[in-house]
C-alpha cells in the first residue's frame, strides 16, 4: 500500500527547496520595517547638529507635563530629511485660537501623548509650521497679537528660510521672530 503523496511530495524537488528557505512572509515584512526604522533613525539629525534662532543648540519646544510635540514627535522643532512638508520649526506657546486664525481644523485644543509621563496632556508650546506661523501673525494683526515665541527651541532653519523668501508675509515672520528673540538686523 501507498500513502497519499503530501503537498511537499508533490511539488517538484526545486519548488520545495524554495519553500524550505525562504523565511515565513510576516518576518520578511518586519524585517523591512525594522530596517525603515532605523533608516529614519539615521537621517534624524543629532540634536548638536541642529541650530536654534539665537544660535545655539535647537532646545526641547515640549515641556513636562505638556503633550509631545515636533514633527517626529520627540519634542523639538526638527525634521528628518524632506518628509517634513510643513517644516514644523517655529516653537511658540500655543494659544487656542490658532487653529482657527489658521483656517486649521481645530486641534490646538485637543490632549495630546505627554511628554515624561503616560496618558494625555493639553497643547503648551508646540512646533508650528513656517507657513502657518506667517499667516498666524498676518491674520491675528501683526507680531504684537501673537502669542510668545520660544527662541531657544525656534529651529534656525525657519529664519534661514524667511530670510531667503521674497513674499511679504514672510519677511513679516522673519522680522517677528528677530524682535521677538532680540535678534540685531544685519
Amino acid at each position: 500500500l501507498s500513502s497519499a503523496p503530501t503537498p511537499v511530495d508533490r511539488a517538484p524537488p526545486h519548488r520545495a527547496a524554495q519553500r524550505s528557505s525562504r523565511p515565513p512572509p510576516l518576518l520578511v515584512r518586519m524585517r523591512g520595517f525594522v530596517l525603515a526604522v532605523v533608516a529614519g533613525l539615521r537621517a534624524l539629525p543629532a540634536l548638536a547638529e541642529v541650530e536654534s534662532v539665537l544660535g545655539n543648540s535647537l532646545g526641547s519646544c515640549s515641556q513636562p507635563g505638556t503633550a509631545m510635540t515636533g514633527f517626529t514627535r520627540d519634542g523639538h522643532c526638527r525634521d528628518v530629511g524632506d518628509d517634513d512638508a510643513g517644516s514644523h520649526h517655529i516653537c511658540i506657546q500655543m494659544k487656542s485660537d490658532f487653529c482657527k486664525v489658521t483656517g486649521q481644523p481645530n486641534w490646538c485644543q485637543q490632549e495630546m501623548p505627554c511628554m515624561g509621563q503616560e496618558g494625555l496632556c493639553p497643547i503648551g508650546n508646540w512646533c508650528v509650521c513656517q507657513w502657518a506661523f506667517a499667516r498666524y501673525i498676518t491674520m491675528a494683526g501683526g507680531c504684537d497679537s501673537i502669542v510668545d515665541v520660544v527662541c531657544d527651541a525656534t529651529n534656525m532653519a525657519a529664519f534661514r528660510a524667511y530670510e531667503q523668501s521674497d513674499v511679504p508675509e514672510h519677511k513679516e515672520a522673519l522680522a517677528c521672530i528677530k524682535r521677538r528673540c532680540n535678534i540685531a538686523s544685519a
